[in-house]
């Protein structure tokens, strides 16, 4: 991995320099844009509308417009901001873990103490982690003040960027007024579903589906290009079952249903495919 960025975690006077590098990356397929006449790539050009001219992106600066001045800032004027010549990470509050409201957090990094840092970076670690509290600190980075948590994952601290206040939106929905009568069956068959689906969280268990069928159906067009058949490729599709169920308690009923048929399911699943095997074999 590669930094993006130097700083140090400011914790009342202690100071523990810190290399910063994502925490995670994007497993999408890359795509771009094509005309759909002949293939040919589709570009975007930069261009000036008073010259007329492309623009090479180191001659673009940026500016405020408030509909009747133009202020241009130039890489200069936002390098001479306080905030963003600072490379200190301050630790601002140590609050309780579980008041960090997910919806709140945003991208990660990853903090890598410097070697004679060592020291104060598992001292602040361990505080974390004794104290069952996540660190609140501000720093400024890329023409932003950011606010993040600071909590720990493993035996590294992990820097989430948290919106601000006001970019959280405040849900209004009328319909939410008011509320309609459950009854206590419904809710215990809900209880039974919702434990029917009961599992320890392991992300590993999951895919992109639809990643990796772009991948399937991009390896398939470049064998058999326009003669492609789906079918063949990704198998015939089921029909999903109609989820316009009136009556809750049978709607309920049913999804308990298909989960315990699915937990049976597995099992033949692997007599088959071993029989198969077998068979191929022999």
């Amino acid at each position: 991995m590669r930094s993006i960025w130097k700083g140090a975690i400011s914790f009342g006077l202690v100071n523990v320099p810190v290399k910063v590098y994502s925490a995670t990356e994007s497993h999408d397929v890359s795509l771009h844009q094509v005309h759909n006449k002949d293939g040919g790539r589709i570009r975007y050009q930069r261009k000036c509308e008073v010259c007329n001219k492309v623009v090479a992106y180191e001659d673009i600066d940026k500016a405020y417009d408030d509909g009747e001045k133009t202020v241009v800032l130039t890489d200069e004027d936002f390098a001479a901001l306080p905030a963003e010549r600072s490379h200190e990470i301050e630790v601002v509050e140590f609050v309780p873990a579980d008041q960090v409201d997910v919806l709140r957090l945003d991208k990660a990094y990853f903090l890598e103490p410097e070697e004679r840092a060592l020291k104060p970076y598992t001292l602040l670690r361990r505080a974390l982690e004794d104290s069952d509290r996540t660190a609140i600190v501000q720093f400024a980075l890329r023409q932003k003040t950011r606010l993040a948590a600071l909590r720990v994952r493993d035996n590294v601290l992990v820097l989430q960027t948290m919106l601000w206040d006001d970019e959280v939106r405040k849900p209004d929905f009328d319909v939410l007024d008011s509320t309609p009568r459950i009854s206590q069956k419904e809710r215990d068959m809900a209880a039974q579903l919702v434990d029917s689906l009961s599992e320890d969280f392991d992300p590993s268990a999951f895919t992109d589906d639809y990643q990796e069928q772009l991948r399937t159906l991009i390896e398939a067009k470049i064998e058999q290009g326009a003669a492609l058949d789906t079918e063949a490729t990704f198998g015939k599709q089921e029909e999903e079952e109609s989820a316009d169920v009136v009556d809750l308690m049978e709607a309920l009923k049913r999804s308990v249903d298909r989960k315990n048929a699915t937990k049976k399911a597995p099992a033949k699943k692997a007599t088959k495919k071993k029989s198969a095997a077998k068979k191929k074999a022999g």
